[in-house]
């Protein structure tokens, strides 16, 4: 056990080092270029920026079977609808890119950190009459309307959140300026360090009574003069709640490459410039894959009151299951691109447009046994970037 744990953390510290390996190297190009001279072209782009992501995160869904009835009122809705991640994250952004005077070499580190939440609380009932009691008495007859106390019910409350964070470390060189037109164009392929964390908690709760019902049966008691009464009772019912609470993440480090391109189209730097960008990105992240699952199954069976209101039994079913705790190491293949435009004036740029970014098979998202599912951010984005150190 010792050795696996010493093992654990090599791994870790190796991963570490590297991505401190790559920041010193592009810090070091950074302060051996910091007295560039060249007032078309800055050493230091400072970029900050944010998108608008929509997140696929395939989790799967929490459907407890319980022995004794159904689970939920076929009446209602299903509770699958209502148990996904949040769908929607506001990713911030940042980038610091270094390009030395009279070269073609661009060193650059990135960040992408986004998180969201969200929570549901759905509440679907049915609406029983009120019953009634019907007593005949010897020249008397009167009629009881009693309020129902119960009604099938189905609860559904879930609370989730999601966190990721991307790094990027790269070394590009502009393999064809001027290829597309313009001495302000560019063809950048860029290679390096990705490194990529994803969190996901959720706590789902369910509860449903699927049968409430009410019974009937006439009696007579002819010795207290009543010939006839109609009683409303018994009450069967079940009563059914299930839980589950999950932490998944993933957390990995390899190789990446891109390859960023653009093209100016109208203008010029100095009175204003627009330009047409584009890129694809792919890497290949090794890393670890966990998953915490704990859920639980509660059955709760009355056959009601009997008509001089003793209690009948009541059953009850709590299937236990056991915590499921995953772990293993896993390889991760990771692809994206964006489409845009910028404008740009001297040295100061305002971009926009569509990125996306997907990670095949990062986060285990099973129940009960591993499901490794691919997890993507997507949507438009904005950027506002400064050129420095001229």
């Amino acid at each position: 056990m010792s050795e696996l744990i010493k093992k654990q953390d090599e791994t870790k510290s190796l991963r570490w080092q590297l991505l401190a390996t790559t920041s010193a190297i592009v810090l070091c190009a950074a302060v051996g270029t910091a007295q560039a001279d060249d007032s078309d072209h800055p050493t230091v782009w400072l970029e900050l920026g944010g998108q608008l992501s929509h997140l696929d995160d395939g989790q799967e869904i929490f459907a407890p079977r319980f022995p004794n009835s159904p689970s939920r009122p076929a009446m209602f809705s299903s509770s699958d609808g209502y148990q996904g991640l949040p769908s929607q994250s506001v990713d911030e952004t940042g980038k610091l890119s270094f390009e030395p005077k009279g070269t073609d070499w661009v060193f650059s580190a990135s960040v992408r950190y986004g998180r969201s939440k969200s929570g549901k609380d759905v509440h679907q009932q049915s609406y029983p009459k009120s019953f009634v009691t019907k007593l005949f008495f010897s020249g008397y007859d009167h009629t009881y309307s009693f309020p129902a106390h119960a009604a099938k019910f189905a609860d559904t409350t879930v609370n989730s959140n999601e966190t990721h964070i991307v790094l990027d470390f790269q070394a590009g060189k502009d393999i064809g300026l001027g290829l597309f037109g313009g001495k302000d164009a560019s063809s950048i392929v860029s290679v390096g360090v990705r490194f990529a964390q994803f969190t996901t908690r959720s706590n789902i709760a369910l509860k449903s009574d699927p049968d409430w019902h009410r019974l009937y049966k006439y009696l007579s008691y002819p010795s207290a003069g009543v010939t006839h009464q109609k009683w409303a009772g018994a009450q069967p019912y079940h009563s059914n709640a299930a839980s589950l609470y999950a932490v998944r993440s993933f957390h990995g480090v390899g190789p990446s490459i891109s390859w960023n391109a653009s093209a100016p189209v109208l203008g010029n730097t100095k009175n204003g410039e627009l330009s047409i960008d584009w890129g694809v990105n792919a890497a290949l992240l090794f890393g670890r894959q966990k998953a915490k699952v704990h859920h639980q199954t509660t059955g709760r069976y009355s056959v009601g009151t009997n008509y001089n209101h003793a209690a009948r039994p009541i059953t009850f079913q709590g299937p236990a299951t056991p915590n499921h705790s995953r772990s293993r190491m896993v390889t991760v293949p990771n692809v994206g691109g964006f489409a845009g435009a910028t404008y740009r004036i001297e040295n100061f740029k305002v971009s926009a447009g569509y990125r996306a970014d997907f990670f095949l098979g990062a986060v285990d998202n099973g129940v009960d046994a591993r499901d490794s599912e691919m997890i993507g951010f997507h949507g438009p984005f904005a950027t506002i970037s400064v050129g420095l150190g001229e």
